[in-house]
């Protein structure tokens, strides 16, 4: 298009008319326009393709009738060239009735006073494909905003869709382009919280509903069939001021319609809800709801809910809902892997630091003993020793040093066996009174030698029928790490050990148990801090290395028991009400029989069988 960008205002009037000059310049519409959006005089000479009744124009302002799509970004824009005085030309497109014209449009000012609050317009009648990379689609998204004009504005949307393209189905290409401009701020991060807010704010925005709200989904905790049972928290929320926000609730799948097909076909799903559906403050009347996905497993929920009124989704907003879906799904798979990965190299960092850490803790554990052993070696052996019974004592005190080295090395290469996954255990029937027997003999002489009462009970049951399936010497070993711990962190009062019977049916590699059998260690010594008992079972992390210095070991042997229990299909708990008031560790096992369903006989072929 060929004009000045400057003209009189008289030339203007005076030639507004002359058909033959603006054909000849290349001009379809010369208007001149106020800063308020009134047309003081029109001309338009494609009646051809769009009958526009001037009479109706002039006089009126754009927003009453043929105007602007959206008609405040259009009005900034004639205010900024009134105020600077600066031509400016664009694309944009306008309306009349049903029809979308886009335009090419050049806005002169009308330098008529120093105070002229006119513009005199000049417009070309853009054709596809032409149309399509002119049009401002930021402008368009930031503008939907007002419910009463959505069906106006929706409407025009699909309009200047069929205008720009006829190759394509209605408004596919707007919202492809739209798709395009979303979907590339979404893959330029792999925050996932920022990946959930972009997508709920570009989707309101765009297709002006009253609220957007996404849920992430983890579909490898449940199977496909058990979707409808499961509760997902919205994580990411936008909305209109006057709607009550639904950010952090908790939902059930089964509670909200269409969400348990939406997951299970990996489509979107339209739902109207009827008033007995509503849900007040947060009911709503049409709802479209899609789940994205990635290799076809869904990892979240998007919902769109219009509240003020039912709303027929167009096809051209269900395609780009679902084309957009595909592009959220792997950007949050990717976001879930790559914060995976950050968290796993985390991880490795702090157990590298925190083996770093042990090692240098209890290095001195593996050379007291050893030093031990040595020095009473060396007197024997050098012959310092005349009395035969100082040189016995002497040997006896190298023997538990060794001993103790050899229970230093055995947790040590056990936590190496169970971080390698190397530890096989077998399992065998095992019963109960003989390991009862076999750990008070372990563990008398400590206690005698410390001062402290010690007690064995069982709870309404035959000790000699009690048969558990076990490993004998690992839950020997798990016993033995226990009751030491109790004693050696018991200065004054006792340590009890009990048994009880859990009577449900289990099932621990692939056999049936009529129950559980549990074990229990109570000690009335220095306890555990609640705030660092989250500690004990993690391997490596002590809660004290002072405690490890004071009382000697590993500070091993409850992460060590905890790992043999849960290979024999038992779990261990710890409990402690905190510091300087004592402590319990309890462990289950599975039970063989319920010892009071054995008869003679039949216990005693099951002694027998044990024995053999």
């Amino acid at each position: 298009m060929q004009t000045p960008m400057s003209l009189s205002v008289d030339l203007q009037l005076a030639g507004l008319m002359a058909d033959d000059i603006w054909r000849n310049l290349g001009i379809d519409l010369v208007f001149i326009q106020d800063g308020f959006g009134q047309y003081l005089a029109f001309y338009w000479q494609r009646s051809d393709r769009y009958p526009l009744p001037v009479d109706q124009i002039v006089g009126h302002l754009a927003s009453e009738t043929f105007g602007p799509i959206l008609i405040d970004p259009y009005m900034e824009r004639i205010r900024r060239v009134i105020e600077t005085r600066t031509p400016e030309q664009f694309s944009y497109p306008f309306c009349y009735g049903d029809s979308c014209i886009p335009l090419e449009l050049i806005v002169n000012p009308v330098l008529k006073s120093e105070t002229s609050n006119q513009v005199l317009i000049f417009g070309r009648l853009l054709e596809s494909p032409e149309a399509n990379a002119e049009i401002d689609l930021e402008e368009i998204v930031a503008y939907r905003s007002l419910p009463s004009n959505f069906d106006v504005q929706q409407k025009m949307l699909v309009q200047i869709a069929g205008t720009i393209g006829r190759t394509v189905p209605p408004s596919s290409q707007i919202y492809q382009t739209l798709l395009s401009q979303i979907s590339q701020k979404i893959r330029r991060t792999l925050d996932l919280k920022q990946i959930w807010q972009q997508t709920v704010n570009s989707l309101g925005q765009v297709l002006g509903v009253s609220r957007c709200i996404i849920c992430p989904y983890n579909y490898n905790l449940d199977q496909p069939y058990s979707i409808a049972s499961r509760s997902v928290q919205v994580v990411a929320e936008h909305r209109q001021e006057s709607y009550e926000m639904m950010l952090g609730l908790e939902l059930r799948i089964d509670q909200e319609l269409g969400w348990a097909k939406a997951l299970t076909t990996l489509e979107p799903v339209a739902v109207e809800q009827t008033s007995q559906h509503h849900n007040p403050p947060y009911g709503c009347h049409s709802v479209l709801v899609i789940a994205t996905a990635y290799l076809d497993q869904p990892n979240s929920i998007i919902s769109l809910h219009q509240c003020d009124r039912y709303r027929q989704w167009t096809l051209a907003e269900i395609d780009f809902i679902r084309e957009l879906a595909t592009h959220v799904g792997t950007a949050i798979a990717h976001a879930t892997l790559y914060q995976k990965l950050e968290e796993a190299r985390a991880e490795a960092v702090a157990l590298s630091r925190l083996k770093s850490e042990f090692l240098a803790n209890t290095s001195h554990e593996l050379r007291t003993p050893l030093n031990g052993i040595i020095g009473f070696l060396k007197l024997v052996l050098d012959g310092m020793v005349d009395d035969p019974d100082e040189e016995q004592e002497f040997i006896l005190e190298a023997h538990r040093s060794a001993l103790h080295l050899l229970n230093l090395i055995n947790d040590v290469l056990d936590i190496a066996k169970i971080e390698a996954g190397k530890m096989e255990i077998e399992l065998v029937l095992v019963k109960a009174s003989e390991l009862l027997v076999e750990v008070e003999q372990f563990i008398r002489p400590q206690i005698q030698q410390k001062g402290l009462n010690f007690t064995v009970q069982q709870h309404g049951f035959d000790p000699e029928k009690l048969i558990v399936y076990a490993n004998y010497q690992r839950l020997l070993q798990v016993m033995l790490n226990l009751v030491g711990n109790a004693i050696k962190f018991t200065h004054e009062g006792g340590v009890s050990i009990s048994l009880e019977i859990i009577q449900e049916v289990v099932t621990v590699h692939q056999q049936e148990f009529p129950g559980l059998v549990e074990f229990r260690v109570t000690d009335t010594g220095i306890g555990v801090p609640i705030e660092k008992q989250d500690r004990l079972f993690k391997a490596f992390s002590q809660v004290d290395s002072g405690y490890t210095r004071q009382y000697g070991g590993t500070g091993l042997g409850l992460v060590i028991s905890q790992k043999l229990v849960q290979a024999m299909g038992g779990t261990v708990k710890f409990y402690s009400l905190g510091e300087g008031l004592g402590s319990t560790v309890t462990f289950t096992v599975p039970l063989y029989q319920d010892p009071e369903t054995l008869d003679s006989d039949s216990a005693a072929a099951l002694l027998n069988r044990l024995s053999n």
